[in-house]
């Protein structure tokens, strides 16, 4: 055997037992009921409301994100509406004609 195949023997060895090592994970042991067994991290708060975890959103940004969606909600409805009555999906909502 030559030194390169030697190399990639050993490189192939290292990757399968890498593969053969099982993944840890979570036993389960501190179940509050079957299935939650959500824990946080050590350090983590218990009330993330004025710890450094609280993402502070500003309300008025809240209220135009609140907006927009209504209104792509509304243009959606439209489109669906008009797709049932005429077979043919118009993406511009100025397009659809009012009947």
């Amino acid at each position: 055997m030559t030194k390169a195949m030697n190399s990639i023997i050993a490189i192939v060895a290292v990757m399968a037992a890498g593969m053969a090592v099982p993944a840890s994970a979570y036993d389960g042991t501190k179940c509050k009921a079957p299935g939650n067994c959500w824990e946080p991290k050590p350090g983590f708060p218990d009330k993330i409301a004025g710890s450094k975890y609280d993402p502070k959103l500003d309300p008025k940004e809240v209220a135009k994100q609140d907006a927009s969606e209504r209104e792509m909600e509304a243009r959606n409805a439209r489109r669906v509406e008009n797709f049932r009555k005429t077979g043919r999906f118009v993406y511009e909502v100025d397009k659809i004609a009012d009947k």
